[in-house]
Formats: C-alpha cells, structure tokens, sequence
C-alpha cells in the first residue's frame, strides 16, 4: 500500500520529537493497515521453584490443589488458582506436561532447564541456549534492548541452582538483574549528559575492535590449522563484542522512551526483598513497561528458584507472614496443615500474575490489548517438591498470535514441555519445526 502523506516511519518519529510515547506504534507510523508479520510479538516467561501444593481429592485439604477440577472448558478453579479467574478466556492452565531430560535429574536441580530442557548431570553441567534467548535472536534487532532477564537473587547462581532462566547460543548464563532502580534506570533513565558519555565510550571501542580485526588478517595466515581454528573462535567473540557495539551506536540515537505520569506513580523503585509483596510487582511491573514502550519484546522473570537457605526468595514467605521458608512449606504439601500453607502462598503467587496480566490486557493496541501479542508461560518444573514431573503450568495471551484459551488442558508423558516452547516461539514469528526435544505444536492450544 502507497505511504500516506501523514504516514511517519517509526524510527524518524522518534527522532524527530526527541522521546518516544508509551506505546510503541501511533496511527501516523502505520502505512494503512499493518500487516499481521509486522506487528509486535512479545514472549515473557516466569518461573518459581520447588512446585505446588497437590493434596489428594479425598481429603479435607483438596480445595488448595493447585491444578483445577475438570477438564476442558468446563474446569473449576481451586482455591490456590481463582486469582486467575477474571483471565480465564486468555489463559491455559496445563498440566502432564514435563521435560523428559529433567525426569532424569534430581529434585532439585532442573530450574536451569525451564526454558532449555537440557540435561544436567554431575559430570556434564553444560546447557543449553533457552526459549527467550532464540526469540531474542529473532526479534531482538528490532528493539533498544535483545531482552530483559530479571530475578530475585540476581547474577546466575551455579549450576543446578540457577538464579537466571536465560541462556546463550552457547548454554552460558545471562546473569539477571535484580535491582528495581538499576533496571529502570537501564531501559528509562538515560539523560544527554550519558548519551554523550555512552557516544565517546562507544565510538573508542569500535576503533579498538577496527584494530583488532585488521591485525587479525595478517596473524591467521601465520597460524597452524588447529591454532587457527582456536583464532576463528576467538574472531568470532571479537565481532560478537563489535555487533553489540553496534547496536547500542545505533539505538543511542533514538531516544529512550518516556514513561506517563501514571506507571510512574505505580512504580515502587526502592522496593527490596525485604517486601516480597511489592518486590515482585515492581519486577512484573517493569517488564509490562519495557514491553509497551517496546523496548525489548522479550522477557523473562525467575521470582523464586531452587536455591535453599542461600536464596533470598526462600525468605519470601516467612517475610510475608508465612511460617516457614519456601522449602520448607513445599515439602509440608501431603501434611493437613501444610496444604493449607502452601495453597495459600500458591494463591499469592496467582495473585501476583494475575495483576501482571490485567496490567498486560488493559493496554490497549490498535489491533488488541498488549496482552493479545504477548505470549506469557508461567510456572515451575516441579509438581510437588522434588517431584520432576507433571510440571504446574499457565499459558496465557496471544489470542491475536493464533493461540486459543479458555480451557485446561492434561497431556501424557510421551508429550514433551519442549512443544510448549515451541508453539510460543512460533506464535512470535520464530519459524522453527523443532526445539530442543521437541515432538511438534501443541495444536490443542492453536486456534
């Protein structure tokens, strides 16, 4: 379709009024209609450890299991899940589904592999690249930042513990973030006098790595075959290091964007892990604004891992009023009293999700809410603690993305967690027939 006269390319509309607007596409950057392949497609992922309360059907307890009752469209929440209610037509609630190589690995140690389903053992800690990390090679070009990875404990843990769901290309670790302030400050607090500052830093690496790759040349023609292909490893990082220098050149000419009054207001920056409560709406909070001002279309958020007594998230629910750690609550799921407790931490986590997803829905787009492109998967590789199976899962958005909700949906053991990773990369463009152990889409979720 020929360009309208008031039709704006999206990057010189930022350029030209010196700060972007809350959302990211306006009527006058549209040419026409958008096509459907250009809209934004977002995928945020969230994770919590040691699993759910699954007291048994017959007892006094049943109404905290988390899983609901019924399938189909004709399920009924319990207790631990009716938080989500109010979102039931946009969400999937899935259970049966888990990593065949996490049934191979101990209780505790398969929160790594959420988003890889790699195999870990003592004598091959390796993983493997993770779900966001292959969208964010996808679409990741197309925004100030690849992707947000977020956590409480921050940096990334050691292996089998980890404290980021985000993995490379190669398997390495994407360490997380985990201060409020210093996430808002990255993504919206960037002023002229660190622009400049950012330009000259900027402008002397790319000289260095100039040098490094012209001297390169002459080096490699000196080098042995099996030297020279330790060289081409290391040219590989160099130009790594130069892509990534390139891009922050090209987005430190387009503005940061400016956030309303509003999500200013709702924001609690100095919110720590002392307020759980709060800690982890600040974090939902700032992964709803990088993707509605489009500065990243990816995310993830581990809010509690498989860390013991050295995780500050184990706290969580003793600071909240619970007696007891996240450990030792998840281990209480089969006692009468200990239901109960873990149901209800259980339900304030739902509660916590449930008002990121009301956040996401109200967000009004021209072709849906913000909640209709963005693919959210939540949940935990554990059933009940220590327990690798039958993981707790919400899919949830992307009714605009060919997703189809309003049911909960059981699968056998043959059915990898991998298809679900699959069809949510492929509802955001990806393209891809396989990831990881794959079997194929999860067409019970497709419209």
């Amino acid at each position: 379709m020929a360009q309208k006269s008031w039709h704006l390319d999206r990057r010189k509309f930022l350029l030209g009024t010196g700060a972007s607007l809350g959302l990211p596409f306006l009527e006058c950057m549209a040419r026409g209609e958008t096509p459907a392949t250009d809209r934004p497609r977002r995928f945020c992922s969230m994770y919590f450890g040691f699993g759910v309360g699954l007291p048994k059907k017959e007892s006094e307890q049943a109404e905290w299991s988390w899983f609901p009752e019924g399938e189909g469209r004709d399920y009924t929440h319990n207790k631990s899940l009716e938080p989500l209610e109010p979102h039931r037509e946009k969400l999937s609630i899935l259970g049966g589904l888990s990593h065949p190589n996490g049934r191979k690995m101990g209780g505790h140690d398969t929160g790594d592999t959420f988003l890889t389903g790699a195999l870990l053992t003592s004598k091959f800690l390796r993983n493997t690249v993770s779900a966001d990390q292959v969208v964010a090679q996808h679409v990741g070009g197309r925004t100030r930042f690849p992707s947000l990875v977020l956590s409480t404990d921050g940096g990334v843990g050691e292996p089998t513990r980890s404290s980021t769901l985000s993995y490379d290309a190669k398997g390495r670790p994407i360490p997380a973030l985990n201060e409020p302030r210093r996430v808002f400050d990255r993504f919206f607090g960037v002023g002229d006098d660190d622009v400049i500052a950012k330009r000259r830093r900027l402008a002397s690496a790319s000289s260095m790595l100039d040098r490094v790759l012209e001297d390169s040349r002459d080096l490699k023609r000196r080098l042995g075959s099996v030297d020279r292909e330790k060289f081409d490893e290391y040219l590989a990082s160099v130009r790594e290091i130069e892509q990534r220098v390139e891009r922050s050149q090209h987005w430190l000419e387009v503005p940061a964007p400016e956030l309303r009054d509003e999500d200013r207001e709702l924001l609690h920056l100095d919110a720590d892990d002392e307020a759980p409560k709060r800690f982890i709406e600040t974090m939902y909070d700032l992964v709803y604004l990088a993707l509605r001002t489009d500065s990243t279309r990816v995310a993830t958020y581990q809010v509690t891992n498989m860390a013991d007594a050295s995780s500050k998230a184990g706290k969580f629910p003793q600071l909240e009023g619970f007696k007891g750690s996240l450990h030792s609550l998840a281990h209480g799921w089969n006692k009468p009293e200990g239901a109960e407790k873990l149901g209800r931490w259980d339900r304030f986590m739902a509660e916590r999700l449930a008002g990121f997803l009301a956040r996401l829905d109200a967000a009004e787009e021209p072709h849906g809410s913000l909640l209709d492109s963005t693919v959210v998967v939540y949940g935990s590789s554990n059933s009940q603690t220590h327990n690798n199976t039958n993981y707790p899962l919400v899919l949830a958005g992307g009714s605009q993305l060919g997703l189809k909700h309003g049911e909960y949906r059981r699968f056998g053991a043959d059915v990898p967690m991998s298809n679900l990773l699959l069809t949510a990369m492929n509802a955001v463009g990806v393209g891809t027939d396989r990831f990881a152990d794959s079997t194929g889409p999860l067409t019970e979720v497709l419209g």
